[in-house]
């Protein structure tokens, strides 16, 4: 069984799979009256067609080490998973090789932050950590086999972080 060692979640690690989206040290405007910062434009929404739409997924809590029997990916559009409840969650992201996915690494999010996944990405599923996790996801809404999975022959093992 392969075992994955997940890391803190950092935009220069998780570059090549999407964007970590967060508070940058200083908002890009101050707008409404001076009472609120607004950080724009944190996620570049990509999409073969289709709309954006705005889900709510209501996550039960797992806890490391884990098992992951399968990654994800979604040929048509990017997906932004943004924590309502704060809940920190595993992200499990790997290249691709021809189809398959290989190079599979781990990241746990801090409650301050969310992800978008490029279009395409193999990714795990929604994995809240230790406990019940309420999350808007912004995706792809269209027409089309927008889903591939891919099975592992055997589970990987998600350990403790480093």
């Amino acid at each position: 069984m392969t075992l994955l060692t997940p890391r803190p979640l950092t935009q220069a690690a998780f570059a090549p799979f999407g964007e970590v989206i967060e508070l940058k040290d200083a908002p890009d405007k101050i707008i409404n009256q001076g009472m609120c910062g607004r950080h724009h434009d944190l996620a570049q929404l990509d999409f073969a067609d289709g709309r954006a739409g705005i889900s709510l997924f209501d996550a039960e809590a797992r806890y490391l080490p884990c098992e992951v029997a399968l990654v994800e990916r979604h040929p048509l559009g990017s997906q932004a998973f943004i924590p309502i409840s704060g809940t920190p969650f595993l992200v499990i992201v790997a290249e691709d090789d021809g189809g398959t996915p290989v190079n599979i690494q781990a990241f746990v999010t801090s409650q301050r932050q969310s992800v978008n996944l490029h279009r395409g990405v193999w990714h795990g599923v929604l994995c809240p950590l230790g406990e019940r996790g309420l999350y808007a996801v912004v995706d792809r809404i269209g027409p089309g086999d927008n889903l591939e999975e891919h099975w592992f022959d055997q589970p990987l093992k998600v350990g403790p972080m480093i």
